[in-house]
């Protein structure tokens, strides 16, 4: 009876050491793996490389995405007749992963999504002055060193017109490249703008009698801080002043003054203008000898009126579409009348001074700097110095939408601009001493 029970428990012992090997045989065979959601990355929460200073650290790290370290870098895109300043985002040195059969090989993403961009031509325009205490000597000691770049071109002219720039700049759309642009329509339109007052923003400084060692610019908004400043006087008293879209100024010359010597739209903000604020006085831009148009181009549809306005012929296509010239400039209007932003430069500000978290959202694509605040920056880096009037301060809410309200206004907000990312950069601007903010208070 006992040589029965022992049998027993042996058998017991065999069949449970089988069925533990077969078990054991069974994964190692099929190479059973953790699912890829289970599996910890270290590599994801390294700390990367600065990008540029601790100024900009992290400037673009919203958008990295994993990548092998392997991977190719993005190459510089070779430029004519001028060198490209080419900034990429960090790359991040990640160990490889374990090669897994159930899931398939990954192409390769960038790291820099393709609308940043943030590699831009340089300018080999000089400077118009040699101010001792110009913003280009003083941006140098302040938070805003590594975010400046004293080369950038602010305008584009003829010269940039090539089958290569527009290779290099059609991958970005709006107002950030010539994506919504054919190459016919580029080279026709910038290569009527071929004079030295289209590629000069104070193309007339050296012919002026009363001209100082500085360039002094009064940059005009059209906030509702200025209704009863009385600020127009100190605004003519600039060497330059700069004004956009629906700048009323009749009726309104002791608070913002009444002289423009750069007026910045497009032909959208220029037609929204004049349906919106017709009934407080704004029929089109302001003219006069001084007064310069600077197109802010976001549309094929700048280059086609800027081209008709300068030639004297009718719009042939798109919404401007007309059977005579165009008259918002007045009818005697030359070529050396238009200046136009350059692309480089509104990604650039959209990139390093106004990156907002917009870009994060499904309103990316139609996301850019305000045209009062492309104006601003463009000043910020022409004049020597800047004095801004009627933008938006901590207490707008204290203040109609527009200085020129008939009634109280709250200020209107829009997904296309980030209006509070803006006031909080005039805000910078001015503790570094960069430029002099109106502010009430």
């Amino acid at each position: 009876m006992a040589t029965l029970v022992l049998q027993r428990k042996l058998l017991f012992l065999f069949l449970t050491v089988t069925g533990v090997l077969s078990v054991y045989v069974l994964v190692v065979t099929r190479q059973i793996e953790v699912p890829w959601h289970m599996m910890e990355f270290i590599h994801f929460n390294q700390t990367s490389t600065s990008y540029g200073s601790k100024n900009t650290e992290g400037f673009l790290r919203r958008y990295e995405t994993f990548q092998p370290s392997d991977a190719t870098e993005n190459v510089p895109t070779v430029m004519p007749r001028t060198t490209s300043k080419v900034t990429t985002a960090p790359q991040r040195k990640i160990s490889p992963t374990p090669k897994t059969q159930a899931r398939p090989n990954q192409p390769v993403k960038p790291t820099e999504p393709d609308f940043i961009g943030d590699r831009y031509a340089t300018d080999d325009t000089p400077p118009q002055t040699n101010c001792p205490d110009s913003i280009r000597k003083k941006v140098v000691h302040t938070q805003f060193a590594e975010k400046f770049l004293g080369h950038i071109p602010v305008l584009q002219w003829a010269k940039h017109a090539t089958p290569e720039e527009y290779k290099r700049l059609h991958r970005y759309s709006g107002a950030h490249g010539w994506g919504n642009l054919d190459y016919k329509t580029l080279s026709d339109s910038l290569s009527i703008m071929n004079t030295p007052a289209n590629r000069f923003m104070f193309d007339d400084w050296e012919h002026r009698a009363n001209r100082s060692k500085c360039i002094r610019c009064a940059v005009v908004g059209n906030g509702g801080i200025l209704h009863n400043s009385r600020k127009g006087l100190e605004i003519d008293q600039h060497d330059y002043v700069f004004r956009t879209n629906g700048a009323v100024i009749i009726g309104f010359e002791e608070d913002v003054g009444s002289r423009t010597s750069f007026y910045t739209f497009s032909t959208n903000t220029l037609r929204n203008s004049m349906n919106s604020y017709a009934g407080a006085g704004y029929n089109g831009p302001p003219q006069s000898e001084e007064t310069r148009y600077v197109f802010l181009p976001d549309h094929d549809r700048d280059y086609i009126l800027m081209r008709a306005a300068s030639t004297h012929t009718p719009v042939d296509r798109g919404p401007e579409r007309s059977k005579n010239p165009p008259t918002y400039f007045g009818e005697k209007v030359t070529v050396e009348k238009f200046k136009m932003y350059h692309p480089d430069f509104i990604r650039y500000l959209r990139n390093r001074f106004l990156h907002s978290s917009i870009l994060n959202t499904s309103y990316r694509n139609i996301y850019r700097p305000s045209t009062g605040a492309t104006m601003l920056l463009a000043a910020l880096h022409t004049c020597d110095q800047v004095s801004a009037y009627g933008f938006m301060t901590p207490d707008y809410n204290k203040y109609s939408d527009h200085y020129y309200d008939k009634s109280q206004h709250p200020v209107r907000f829009y997904a296309n601009h980030d209006l509070r990312m803006e006031m909080l950069l005039w805000q910078q601007l001015h503790k570094a001493g960069l430029i002099r903010l109106y502010m009430r208070q």
